[in-house]
């Protein structure tokens, strides 16, 4: 079971994300903003942050950034969930310091495996 952090400013998928988390055995923490996001980050030290792009105020890109680069966060593996799914989008976030890049809705299945990849378990 990890601790995941989940940056998401849609109620609905926040809800269906959760639930998909939850029943996989891991604990989730939801932040709606980015800025929110980095504060529950440094305090909490989650394993993983789950980043969606498109957020009101700094962006998921922006926060991916400043996530990979803070000294007390830098370890924490930054996997996007985006609706923007085009190849300059992908490769965008993995130079901004994400691990991993996948596509809403994600497959349960897909999503789990690549949580798990990152995770090393």
């Amino acid at each position: 079971m990890a601790r995941i952090l989940l940056i998401e400013d849609s109620p609905t998928d926040t809800a269906v994300l959760t639930q998909l988390l939850e029943r996989n055995g891991h604990d989730v923490l939801a932040s709606g903003s980015a800025e929110d996001g980095i504060d529950v980050c440094r305090r909490e030290q989650p394993d993983l942050v789950l980043m969606d792009v498109i957020l009101p105020g700094m962006n998921g890109f922006q926060a991916t950034r400043a996530l990979s680069r803070g000294d007390d966060t830098k370890a924490i593996p930054v996997l996007i969930v985006s609706t923007k799914g085009m190849e300059t989008d992908k490769a965008w976030g993995l130079r901004q310091g994400a691990k991993d890049y996948i596509v809403k809705p994600p497959r349960e299945d897909e999503l789990i495996a690549r949580i798990n990849a990152l995770l090393g378990s």
